[in-house]
């Protein structure tokens, strides 16, 4: 099965204008946008059969193109990620079996995060969509209750039956802990990687479907399947050590900055 993986980004975001530019230090010191940054990642993905940057801004395909990715242009009328790479796939010509969406806001992805979640799809063909979570220590999910507490949009959540198909995803912390957690210790709370893989089929169809008001409420477009009644098998990744964070906020570049120091990412 041939695998496309997309990363798509926009520079006007409402959160955050021009965050793929957005520049972050690693552990020697050198400055890299957040966008390069990001397709290194996908890069470093094994079996995936091409990569492209998809956006709807000149200055982003100027910059991708500077170190060397390729480019799609997609219309500004995308409405989130997913609808970008249904436009990016749709540009290519199709082709492609599966088509992952690598947001370009999470540099930290480690490749075998992407890799399970292929592996996952192809194992479950009544799938339509598979995304990563991965189970918080009390570290993570301090880090997610402090957003909260701050008025911050932090990190997502996800909660998912034994089948393991998602039952919800939230900018809310969910589910409700009551207590608190050492920093070393497992909790019940999953943060959802943002990335995806897709069928074929299935994003099209997407693109094709009317917004839902709890993907309008949550700003979360993966929403859009399951009020739709699409399922999606949430696949539980392991951080084997790595640290793992999104940029949503001006305030997450300090906290990654010091991740990838930690973690001797250059």
């Amino acid at each position: 099965m041939s695998v496309l993986i997309v990363i798509p980004a926009r520079h006007a975001s409402s959160r955050y204008p021009g965050k793929p530019l957005a520049m972050l230090r690693g552990a020697g010191g050198a400055a890299r946008s957040l966008i390069e940054r990001s397709w290194h990642a996908a890069c470093g993905v094994h079996g995936s059969d091409r990569v492209v940057v998809a956006t709807d801004d000149a200055r982003i395909r100027d910059a991708a193109q500077a170190f060397g990715a390729e480019v799609v242009m997609t219309p500004e009328s995308c409405a989130n990620g997913t609808e970008r790479c249904a436009a990016a796939h749709a540009a290519l010509g199709g082709g492609f079996d599966i088509v992952v969406n690598l947001q370009g806001d999470a540099p930290l992805t480690p490749p075998w995060f992407i890799e399970n979640l292929v592996e996952g799809l192809r194992a479950d063909p009544a799938a339509a969509v598979a995304t990563p979570v991965l189970r918080c220590d009390g570290r993570a999910l301090n880090g997610l209750l402090e957003d909260r507490r701050a008025g911050r949009v932090g990190g997502t959540t996800a909660v998912f039956g034994r089948s393991r198909r998602a039952l919800y995803f939230s900018k809310e912390v969910v589910p409700y802990t009551p207590g608190n957690y050492a920093p070393e210790a497992e909790t019940p709370v999953f943060h959802h990687v943002g990335a995806y893989a897709y069928r074929a089929a299935a994003l099209a169809d997407y693109a094709r479907r009317a917004p839902g008001p709890l993907e309008g409420l949550e700003g979360l477009e993966q929403l859009r399947f399951l009020e739709h009644d699409l399922p999606i098998l949430c696949v539980e990744v392991a951080a084997r050590g790595r640290q793992f964070w999104e940029l949503n906020n001006p305030e997450d570049i300090p906290r990654i900055e010091a991740m990838m120091a930690e973690m001797g990412m250059e």
